[in-house]
């Protein structure tokens, strides 16, 4: 089987503040992430592939971490690329996938480069929205629901 995984849960506490690192998160099917800024809306959960950011900053000779992204989910072992209506069960919860996440202006504040690069492909991550209430940990399994 595979073994792709979480890898990262980062939660905003508000539009424009920090992205604080977690073990764990407790989603709400509908809301979103408790505790983070973005509740209700399609784009309750926005989500990174850790092999895509390594390229990216390799292509850019950079090091930035993966928080500087903003994303809140940091997985390993699944393209989210083309991925636009499909389901991702991260542990025992679902996110259905709505689109491809944007980058904004302010990733060129991080690392000049960065939002160019980060518009190729799905290379920026995907959103969407929480199915299922429950917890999430760092290191759980990850994989895309074929019944979705």
């Amino acid at each position: 089987m595979s073994d792709a995984t979480l890898r990262a849960i980062w939660i905003k506490r508000m539009h424009g503040g920090p992205m604080d690192p977690a073990a764990e998160a407790d989603l709400v099917a509908g809301r979103g992430i408790v505790g983070n800024a973005d509740q209700g809306r399609r784009r309750q959960v926005t989500i990174i592939d850790e092999e895509r950011w390594a390229s990216v900053m390799r292509g850019l000779a950079g090091a930035l971490d993966p928080s500087a992204r903003r994303a809140n989910l940091m997985v390993r072992g699944v393209r989210l690329t083309d991925s636009r209506g499909r389901i991702l069960r991260v542990g025992a919860c679902r996110i259905r996938i709505f689109g491809e996440t944007r980058p904004c202006n302010n990733m060129d504040d991080a690392l000049p480069g960065l939002k160019a690069a980060l518009s190729d492909d799905w290379s920026g991550g995907a959103f969407g929205e929480v199915l299922d209430d429950g917890c999430i940990r760092l290191g759980d399994p990850v994989a895309w629901d074929e019944e979705g």
